[in-house]
C-alpha cells in the first residue's frame, strides 16, 4: 500500500488527472441511494497522495497553488459528473426542445461546481503541511469551498461531503449539534485520515490520525445512540395526515389537456377509505399539483370542497398570480403552497422564496442571451415565477405553525425556519418527476430528512413520484412511500423536539470550529519535518 501512495504522489500529466477524475467520480457511491462508506475513503484518500505529489511543482511560489486548484477542479468535476448525472433527465421531458440542450446540465454545470473544490484544493495547498495535519489543510479547505457552494450564486449544497455520514440514523445526529457544514468538516477529516497509514515515517505519525478518526466516528455513534429514544415520539392530538402521491409523469403533468383527468386522478386517491376508519384531518398533495391556477378556478375549489369532511383542510402546491398592476397584461406568478377549507376557501398561502435558476426562472443579466438562443425556463410561466421576499411561518388550522419549504428549498441548512415563533413541523411539497428513476429523488430526500434533525423538528413531505414520507424530529422514517409508486399514506404527526444546539448556534459553531482548525494548522508553521 505504501507502493501505490508513492506511485499517486508521482502521478503526472494526464494520468494525474484521470486519478483525481476518477477519485472525484468515486465519491457519487457515498452519496444516496447506495451510501457505500468506503467510497468517501477511496474518494478522499488519493486526493490527499495527489496533493502531496504538487508540494514543489513549479519555478515560481504560486505554481504548486495553480497546480493544486487545477487538481481540485478535475477531482471536483468527477465527484458532479457522477453524482449528478441524473439532471440529464430533465432535459428529455420535452425532448423536442430541450434535449440538444443535455450536455448543459450533464457537464455544463459540474464543471461550474468543480470551481468550489480548486478553490478548496488552492487553500489546502496554501495551508500544507508535511505531516498529519495536512488531513486538516485539506478539510478546512473544501468546507469553506463547500460553504461558499452552498451560498453563493443563489446556492446549491447538493451531495455535500456531509451527506456521506447524513444517512446513518446514529450518525447523522450529529447535525443536531454542528449542522451539515459541520458534518462535512467531520466527514473530510474522517475519510482522508488513513491517507495518512502509507505516508508517515514512524508508527506513531502513521496512526495517530487514522486513530483519532476512528475515535471521532466511534464518538459520534455514540452519541447518536444516545441521543435517539428507544421509543417512537409522540403524536400531535387531534391530527391525522393523509399525505397523497399521483406518481404523475411530467409530460402530463403540464399539460392543460389533461387538467381534469389529473383533477379526477387526485380526488379519487385522496377520498380512499381510512384503513383506522378515522377521516384525515389534512390532506396533502404535491407541488405544482395542477396545469392551471386553482384560486382562479371555480369548479375546482368546489370539487375540493367536497372531497373535504367537516373542519378539515386540503394543503397542496399551486402555481398563483397576483392581479396584474396597471399597464400590465399579466401579474406576477408565484410557486405556492395554498391552504383550502371544506368550503372551498383558500385560507393562507405561501410563496416559494428560494427558486431554482433556468427552471424557474432565468437570470436577468442572462434573460436577453437565453432568448437570443431560443432558450426558456423548464416551466411554462410567461416570464417565470417571482420569488417571496422572505420566508413567513404558514399558519393552518388543526397544526402547529409550519416551516414550509417547496422542492429544493429543504436542502439549504440554516434556512427552513422563517419569521415569527419557532415552527413545530417542517412542509415539504415538491415533484422529482423531472428525473425519473434515478438517484436525484433519493438524493433530495436524504436532504430533506437531514434538516429535520438539524432543526428538531418533524418533517411531512409530499412528492410526485416520491419519496413521499412522514419523518420524526431525530430523522426516523415513521411511513412512507417508494418512489414510482401511487398511493397514499395516512399517519399521525410527530411532536417536535425543544430548540437543537445548531438551531441556536449552528452558525457560530461552524466559525469556532474552522478558526481553531485554521489556527492549528498557522502556528509553528516552521517547525516540521521534511516531507516524506
Amino acid at each position: 500500500m505504501r507502493l501505490l501512495a508513492k506511485r499517486a504522489i508521482l502521478l503526472r500529466g494526464w494520468r494525474r488527472w484521470l486519478a483525481a477524475f476518477a477519485a472525484g467520480a468515486m465519491g457519487a457511491l457515498a452519496m444516496p441511494p447506495f451510501g457505500f462508506l468506503p467510497a468517501l475513503v477511496l474518494c478522499l484518500v488519493p486526493a490527499i497522495w495527489l496533493l502531496d505529489g504538487i508540494m514543489k511543482e513549479g519555478t515560481s511560489s504560486w505554481a504548486p497553488v495553480k497546480a493544486a486548484a487545477l487538481l481540485g477542479w478535475v477531482w471536483g468535476f468527477g465527484y458532479f459528473v457522477a453524482g449528478l448525472w441524473w439532471l440529464g433527465a430533465a432535459f428529455l421531458v420535452e425532448a423536442d426542445q430541450f434535449a440538444w440542450a443535455m450536455p448543459l446540465g450533464v457537464l455544463g454545470l459540474p464543471a461550474l461546481l468543480a470551481f468550489f473544490p480548486a478553490f478548496g484544493f488552492a487553500l489546502a495547498r496554501l495551508l500544507w503541511l508535511p505531516d498529519a495535519r495536512r488531513i486538516l489543510a485539506f478539510a478546512f479547505g473544501l468546507t469553506v469551498a463547500e460553504w461558499l457552494r452552498g451560498h453563493l450564486f443563489t446556492g446549491f449544497p447538493w451531495n455535500s461531503p456531509g451527506m456521506a455520514l447524513g444517512q446513518s440514523l446514529w450518525l447523522m445526529q450529529s447535525v443536531s449539534l454542528v449542522g451539515l457544514y459541520g458534518l462535512t468538516f467531520l466527514s473530510l477529516c474522517i475519510g482522508a485520515a488513513p491517507a495518512v497509514l502509507m505516508t508517515g515515517r514512524t508508527a506513531r505519525a502513521r496512526w495517530t490520525a487514522p486513530a483519532l478518526a476512528a475515535l471521532m466516528l466511534l464518538g459520534m455513534t455514540a452519541f447518536g445512540f444516545w441521543r435517539v429514544p428507544a421509543e417512537a415520539s409522540a403524536s400531535v392530538p387531534e391530527v391525522r395526515l393523509r399525505i397523497m402521491q399521483p406518481n404523475l409523469p411530467q409530460d402530463a403533468k403540464f399539460n392543460l389537456r389533461n387538467r381534469d383527468a389529473i383533477m379526477r386522478h387526485y380526488l379519487s386517491l385522496s377520498a380512499r377509505p381510512s384503513q383506522n376508519g378515522a377521516a384525515p384531518t389534512h390532506i396533502i398533495w404535491p407541488e405544482s399539483a395542477f396545469p392551471f391556477l386553482l384560486h382562479r378556478d371555480a369548479g375546482s375549489l368546489a370539487q375540493i370542497a367536497a372531497l373535504l369532511e367537516p373542519g378539515s383542510v386540503l394543503i397542496t402546491g399551486a402555481a398563483r398570480m397576483d392581479e396584474p398592476l396597471p399597464g400590465e397584461a399579466v401579474g406576477k406568478f408565484y410557486n405556492a403552497i395554498q391552504v383550502i377549507d371544506d368550503q372551498g376557501t383558500i385560507l393562507g398561502s405561501y410563496d416559494k422564496v428560494h427558486l431554482v435558476p433556468f427552471g424557474e426562472y432565468v437570470p436577468r443579466f442572462l434573460d436577453a442571451v437565453i432568448r437570443a438562443v431560443g432558450l426558456r425556463q423548464f416551466v411554462h410561466i410567461p416570464g417565470g415565477f417571482e420569488p417571496a421576499e422572505r420566508r413567513m411561518t404558514l399558519a393552518i388550522p388543526g397544526l402547529p405553525p409550519v416551516a414550509a419549504t417547496i422542492c429544493y428549498e429543504a436542502i439549504f441548512p440554516g434556512e427552513i425556519l422563517g419569521d415569527g415563533p419557532r415552527p413545530n413541523l417542517i412542509l415539504n411539497v415538491t415533484n422529482d418527476a423531472w428525473f425519473g428513476q434515478t438517484p436525484g429523488p433519493y438524493q433530495h430526500f436524504a436532504q430533506a430528512r437531514l434538516r429535520s434533525v438539524e432543526e428538531g423538528l418533524p418533517l411531512v413531505r409530499a412528492a410526485n413520484t416520491g419519496i413521499s414520507a412522514i419523518i420524526d424530529p431525530f430523522g426516523r422514517i415513521v411511513d412512507k412511500l417508494p418512489l414510482g409508486v401511487e398511493s397514499s399514506i395516512d399517519s399521525t404527526l410527530p411532536v417536535a423536539e425543544p430548540t437543537t444546539v445548531y438551531s441556536k448556534w449552528g452558525k457560530f459553531s461552524l466559525t469556532v470550529t474552522l478558526v481553531i482548525c485554521l489556527m492549528l494548522l498557522v502556528v509553528r508553521r516552521g517547525q516540521h519535518s521534511t516531507f516524506p
